[in-house]
């Protein structure tokens, strides 16, 4: 994906939150690379890495990786409202966490278990979903349609414990090096005002 980030728009739809920690589950590729960007942004207490979209009794590494799962990939992003927005955090799925335009694959991983699906708690974060893909569609910022699912979040299944913060602490890998360090290389040059402190 090589659109800009300065192409996309701030959400129309962005009705301010209330209460203290929200979360959200979104799938965008290998869990991985999402977690490393969303631990960059002010407001975002916590990520988790997981499995959404299938049941119990497949939610682990190697069966979700065969892809015969209904299971994608996910990070469970809990957040302060207060500090950043559900719309803010849609604004940095889309134009840094992943393509949503390419269905079941990001780059080389390929598998519905690497689809883009935003996993809405409620009526109110679907509406903000379904019309920035809408604003983003009409905008035109991508070439190609953008493919990402809205689905109804039934549960989150944390992932293994070797798998959280794994960027953090395989930062070596050569697949962190040349998928995730990129994206948040690209978090730090275009929302730098947006970002924890100790990350700028």
């Amino acid at each position: 994906m090589n659109v800009s980030p300065e192409k996309f728009p701030d959400p129309t739809l962005d009705p301010r939150q209330t209460g203290g920690e929200r979360s959200t589950v979104l799938a965008g590729g290998c869990f991985w690379c999402v977690e490393a960007v969303y631990r960059q942004l002010d407001g975002v207490l916590d990520v988790v890495n997981g499995y959404a979209g299938g049941g119990a009794g497949e939610a682990d590494y190697r069966t979700v990786s065969t892809g015969r799962t209904r299971h994608a990939e996910a990070v469970q992003v809990k957040y302060d409202p207060s500090r950043v927005s559900y719309g803010q955090i849609l604004r940095v799925f889309f134009s840094i966490a992943h393509d949503p335009t390419t269905k079941d694959r990001q780059g080389a991983d390929v598998g519905p278990q690497y689809r883009s699906v935003i996993f809405y708690a409620d009526d109110a974060e679907r509406d903000v979903a379904k019309a920035y893909i809408a604003q983003l569609d009409a905008a035109k910022v991508f070439e190609a349609p953008i493919v990402t699912e809205l689905t109804k979040l039934d549960r989150f299944y944390p992932a293994e414990a070797y798998h959280q913060n794994y960027a953090a602490t395989h930062e070596n890998e050569l697949y962190i090096q040349f998928v995730a360090a990129p994206k948040v290389a690209k978090l730090r040059k275009y929302f730098a005002e947006k970002l924890k402190t100790t990350a700028r």
